[in-house]
């Protein structure tokens, strides 16, 4: 038995909450609420990170079986992407833990592959050259002490609270005069939703930092938003029509 205990402190409790806490938690110390809060939030935000892994998978093969972005807001998107990328840069350079903002390197990279497909399916070649051109170029600067300085970093994570709503706007006016989801995929807007409420525990457990706890919490309202439009609409959308005329003939 000690033996398996050695290993779970070695290799398990020890990487996550350090040496103090790992010893408290396997002695079943029931006065440890802050370790045991601290294992729960590492555990949350490993999970969160591997799920922000495949979180757009669902949406990008939604648009390729479909073929089309119907009811997907290139905006909303490039938005995101933008908020992503400037946090991205802001976590990693305020030295954070990696399981505090991992996610969103992943899923980065997931909008930029939608965004494509955005302008793929327009046959906006140019657009396409110049948002390449233009992401890589601000994310280089993003990275780079000697180009953007601490202050304008926190200055623009601070302005990553308003473009996150600017984000979410657009996508949910489309929602809403369509009242359709159009080609949004549920198990990623819910998904999303629940990300973001898990990522408000951890931040609140690992970072004391007052503009990444406002960040998520306005990410995780205005998710929550959708993920309603997606239950209200759900009748509305394209496959469900389809379905039902189906039915119908």
């Amino acid at each position: 038995m000690s033996a398996i205990l050695s290993t779970i402190d070695a290799h398990l409790l020890r990487p996550l909450v350090g040496e103090k806490c790992s010893a408290r938690l396997l002695e079943l110390d029931t006065s440890a609420i802050d370790c045991f809060k601290l294992l729960v939030s590492k555990c949350l935000g490993l999970g969160i990170v591997l799920g922000g892994t495949i979180l757009k998978v669902p949406q990008i093969l939604k648009i390729v079986g479909a073929g089309r972005t119907d009811g997907i807001s290139f905006l909303s998107y490039l938005l995101e992407t933008a908020a992503y990328t400037i946090s991205l840069a802001y976590n990693y350079r305020s030295g954070n833990p990696f399981s505090t903002y991992g996610e969103m390197g992943f899923i980065t990279l997931q909008n930029l592959i939608i965004l494509f497909l955005i302008l793929t399916y327009s046959k906006r070649v140019g657009g396409l050259l110049a948002f390449l051109v233009a992401f890589g170029a601000s994310s280089i600067a993003l990275f780079n002490p000697e180009l953007v300085s601490a202050d304008l970093l926190r200055n623009l994570q601070w302005a990553t609270v308003l473009i996150g709503v600017a984000s979410k706007l657009p996508q949910i006016a489309n929602n809403y005069s369509a009242k359709s989801t159009g080609q949004l995929s549920a198990i990623t807007v819910f998904l999303q939703s629940a990300g973001s409420a898990a990522r408000v525990f951890t931040t609140l457990q690992e970072v004391d930092d007052p503009v990444l706890l406002t960040s998520a919490l306005v990410a995780t309202g205005l998710n929550m938003l959708i993920a309603a439009q997606m239950v209200m609409y759900w009748s509305s959308s394209p496959s469900r029509k389809r379905a039902q005329h189906k039915k119908k003939v």
